[in-house]
């Protein structure tokens, strides 16, 4: 009985190694980020986290918007369908690029509301110039989504995996340079990082690009692109998938950007805190991130092939195979829910000895309830990945505004504000918000694919 779930782990696995590789590839940037920055101190730590409180309301939109041209292209490769699978992704990458421009000028607008946030001051300063680098690469990296999602929906999930090393790799090299002024750099601090995200965006897009030109399956998607060339018609298509689906991931990471908000009124070593915390706790969503692509993928394809039995059978071992990672994952936050947050700090600065300290000892508790939240993290997201799959975005998204929103925020705020909890306090109603969020979407894709399941059945008879 088992085994007709364990049987597809292998290839579970192999199609979402990449996409993990690529998703923790932007965390990496982050962490790099964090932990350079973070030698000069918990300032300038805090102020990484209050910029990047502004790019993740941002990057979420754009990202979320971006998975509706997975599912599309997934559904027409099953079919065989070049024709809709190029319209796809051109209408796609057409929308995509209008959003990034967008959401730069969104950022920019919102700036101001810094000084009013009653973060603290010196945090403040040093947040604004590195935010005004980091908001231009946007464009970049919304671009890049949309190349990435038409390249997961062909199931070429390497060649964004790819691209993202390359990044990587750029963003350490220049984050040396122009944070501590090497190789006749300036010092330029918590800019230089700015400079090397900005930078690493711009050549992820080129590159992927450039590998899809070169394979037989993609070359024709990406060549000659009509980029003006749309129809009303699959505008309002990709518009019905995407925005819906960047106000699910907007929900989520909002509330997450809403805690480290929180976490400022309560003072920059407990913003510190969550910013710790909450990096190490996106390097383990990326991977739930990676199997919700998966699933994605998969039931697009099953979906385009009009195989139902097959669907519900591919998504439930995603979600075994999901569930035991998170597991795993949560034992290794217990366990080490010390020594994680040590690497993001100099323990042996004599002059932050008492902040560093104080930072890791918030981290740490923060860690134990990060550790309870993994497999609700993981469910509500495959789950998600799924639903798109079987292109269901309406119900989903208003289950992950009341989870986050109506459950996990009131909860977050009441006990940080109000209560003797603190740090701890905002992570707990993250948890509830998580797992409310769990529940619901996972009962939505089991009535579903029940639904269809009978459907083919009375077509068969």
């Amino acid at each position: 009985m088992l085994s007709k779930y364990t049987n597809e782990f292998k290839y579970n696995i192999s199609l979402a190694t990449p996409v993990i590789l690529g998703m923790l590839g932007h965390t990496v940037v982050a962490l790099v980020d964090n932990i350079m920055v973070g030698q000069m101190g918990t300032a300038e730590l805090a102020a990484v986290s209050l910029g990047n409180s502004f790019m993740f309301i941002a990057m979420s939109l754009g990202i979320g918007f971006s998975t509706a041209i997975t599912p599309l292209v997934a559904e027409a490769d099953g079919e065989g369908n070049f024709e809709a699978g190029k319209s796809s992704f051109k209408h796609g990458l057409f929308l995509c690029t209008v959003l990034g421009i967008m959401l730069v000028s969104m950022v920019f607008i919102a700036k101001p509301l810094m000084h009013v946030m009653k973060q603290p001051p010196e945090v403040v300063d040093l947040a604004m110039p590195y935010l005004n680098l980091v908001a231009i690469s946007l464009i970049p990296l919304i671009i890049f989504q949309a190349f990435k999602q038409f390249s997961d929906g062909l199931s070429l999930t390497r060649f964004p995996m790819y691209a993202t090393i390359a990044a990587n790799i750029v963003n350490v090299i220049l984050n040396y340079m122009f944070i501590f002024g090497k190789w006749g750099a300036p010092e330029l601090g918590v800019v230089g990082a700015a400079i090397g995200t900005l930078a690493s965006r711009v050549i992820m897009v080129v590159y992927l690009w450039y590998l899809l030109a070169r394979h037989n399956k993609s070359r024709y998607y990406v060549l000659h692109i009509k980029i003006f060339t749309l129809t009303k018609a699959m505008i309002k298509k990709v518009l019905g998938l995407g925005f819906p689906s960047a106000m699910q991931m907007f929900f989520e990471v909002a509330v997450f950007t809403a805690a480290i908000w929180l976490s400022g009124i309560l003072g920059k070593n407990p913003q510190a805190a969550n910013q710790i915390a909450l990096n190490l706790s996106s390097m383990t969503f990326m991977v739930a991130m990676g199997f919700s692509v998966t699933a994605m993928i998969r039931v697009g394809n099953q979906k385009g092939m009009n195989r139902f039995t097959e669907l519900r059978r591919i998504a439930n071992s995603i979600f075994l195979l999901t569930t035991i990672m998170a597991v795993a994952f949560a034992i290794l936050f217990m366990i080490f829910n010390v020594a994680f947050p040590k690497l993001y700090l100099d323990m042996d600065d004599p002059l932050n000895l008492l902040d560093n300290a104080e930072v890791v000892t918030i981290a740490s508790q923060l860690m134990i309830i990060a550790a309870v939240f993994q497999i609700s993290d993981a469910i509500q997201v495959v789950a998600l990945g799924a639903l798109r799959g079987m292109q269901d975005v309406k119900i989903p998204t208003l289950i992950t505004f009341v989870a986050y929103w109506l459950v996990g925020f009131p909860i977050s705020y009441y006990l940080s504000m109000h209560s003797d909890y603190g740090s701890s306090g905002i992570w707990i109603g993250l948890l509830a918000g998580l797992t409310v969020s769990a529940v619901f979407l996972f009962i939505r894709f089991n009535y579903l694919s029940k639904r269809l399941i009978l459907t083919e059945s009375n077509t068969n008879e």
